[in-house]
Formats: C-alpha cells, sequence, structure tokens
C-alpha cells in the first residue's frame, strides 16, 4: 500500500507558504500591495524591465494643495468626490474668527492670509499674540479688519477677514497704502508749486507791457506836437498874407 507521507507534508508546506503570503499582503496598504504585485508578476513572467522606477505619486497633500479653497461655496460641498470629502474634512477642522498673515514680501503689497489651527488657537496666536506668522509680539495689540484680495482657481477673489498685529505689523499690514499716500501727496504738492509759478511768470512779461504803454504816449506826445506845430504855422502865413495887403 502506497504511503501519502510525502504528497501530506507537501500539501501542507504549500498551505503554509500560503498562510505567510496572504498575511504578509494584509499588513500592505494598497500601494506597497500594487508595487509588491508589480515586483512579483516581472520577477516570475520577465526581467527585461525594471519596476524600480520611481513612478509619480499623488499625496493626500498634494490633494489638499489642489482642492483647498479660503472659503468654501456649496458647490464645492456638494462635490462626492473623495478629493474633495478629505479637503472638506480639512477645512472643517480650521478655525475661522481670525487669520495668520504671513508679511515676508510686505513692500511690494504681497500679504498671504490662512486660518488658524487647533495648536495656533491654544497658543493664543493670531488673537492674544501677534498674527503675523514671524512675530510673538504680545503686547500693543490691535484688531483690524481687511479686505483680503486673493487669486484662486483662475479667479479673482475677496474676503473680509480679521487680524490681531502690533504697532510694528499693522505698518507693514499698511505699507503699501502708506506709500501710495505719500505719493499721491507728492504730486499734489508738485502741481501746487507749478501753480505757484504760472502768476510770477506774468508779472514778468508786465515790463514789456509798460514799454508797449510808454509807446503809446510816446506816439500821442508826437502827434500832439505836431498838432501844434501845424497851429504856429497857421498864424505864421495869417502875419504874411496881413502884410502884403495892408
Amino acid at each position: 500500500m502506497a504511503s501519502f507521507g510525502p504528497l501530506k507534508s507537501a500539501i501542507f508546506e504549500k498551505e503554509e507558504r500560503k498562510q505567510q503570503y496572504q498575511a504578509h499582503i494584509r499588513g500592505l496598504n494598497a500601494y506597497d500591495r500594487h508595487k509588491k504585485f508589480l515586483n512579483d508578476y516581472v520577477d516570475f513572467y520577465g526581467k527585461e524591465r525594471s519596476t524600480q522606477e520611481k513612478l509619480p505619486v499623488k499625496t493626500d497633500q498634494d490633494t489638499l494643495r489642489e482642492g483647498y479653497r479660503f472659503i468654501r461655496s456649496e458647490e464645492d460641498d456638494m462635490d462626492p468626490s473623495w478629493e474633495q470629502r478629505l479637503v472638506k474634512r480639512y477645512y472643517d477642522k480650521l478655525f475661522k474668527e481670525y487669520c495668520i498673515a504671513d508679511m515676508s514680501q510686505y513692500k511690494s503689497g504681497k500679504i498671504g492670509m490662512r486660518w488658524r489651527t487647533e495648536k495656533e488657537v491654544k497658543s493664543g496666536k493670531g488673537q492674544f499674540v501677534c498674527g503675523n506668522k514671524h512675530c510673538n509680539e504680545k503686547d500693543g495689540l490691535a484688531s483690524y479688519e481687511v479686505n483680503f484680495s486673493y487669486f484662486e482657481a483662475g479667479e479673482n477673489k475677496q474676503a473680509l477677514v480679521k487680524l490681531v498685529t502690533c504697532e510694528r505689523c499693522a505698518e507693514k499690514l499698511l505699507y503699501k497704502k502708506m506709500k501710495e499716500k505719500e505719493q499721491l501727496r507728492k504730486r499734489e504738492n508738485k502741481e501746487l508749486r507749478k501753480k505757484r509759478e504760472r502768476p510770477e511768470s506774468g508779472d514778468d512779461i508786465e515790463p514789456g507791457n509798460g514799454r508797449s504803454n510808454e509807446r503809446r504816449k510816446g506816439r500821442r506826445a508826437s502827434t500832439s506836437a505836431s498838432v501844434h506845430k501845424s497851429d504856429e504855422d497857421d498864424e505864421n502865413f495869417d502875419e504874411f498874407l496881413e502884410g502884403m495887403f495892408p
């Protein structure tokens, strides 16, 4: 009678390897499991192409960057895709009473705004500490309502937000507006200076008018002198006639 010992041991080893393989597969996430299947396929069915090349992978952070909106609309909330669900889950965790500002490029008028996280709310950042990202001043704080204009998803948008800053960062916040006012004041002063110089140039022309008046007076004087001379000639002619006819 034939012995089934070797057959049983072969079946047992095969099942054990299968269980170990399945247990290893269950411990992997979807991406790692996909990479393992590709590597196994190449190892068993062909070795011409290598699967060690890095493929572009879209992470959750990339998804948040693409789908995040500073203020979400109803259309964004109605989108059932998993990307929008992930973005909404992150958006709902933000605190939208005060903003955090990035003023690293304030001289060019570019100031970034974002909502506060839970960690920043607990530490008082943006409410009891200056809302500038790179400032931790706690004294001399003031709250401002800022008309935040920004470009997002191919559109120009605006939002009225609250920002708490110290005196030094408030100057950075209003830097561009103050510069525009200063330039406008300079232009107005320049125009006023030009207007003041115009009447003075008109006074310079008056001596010329005086010379023309003098010329007119001279003409009048010469005309009256010629008339007077003609009167004297008439009197001399009458005396001559009286001498001829006594």
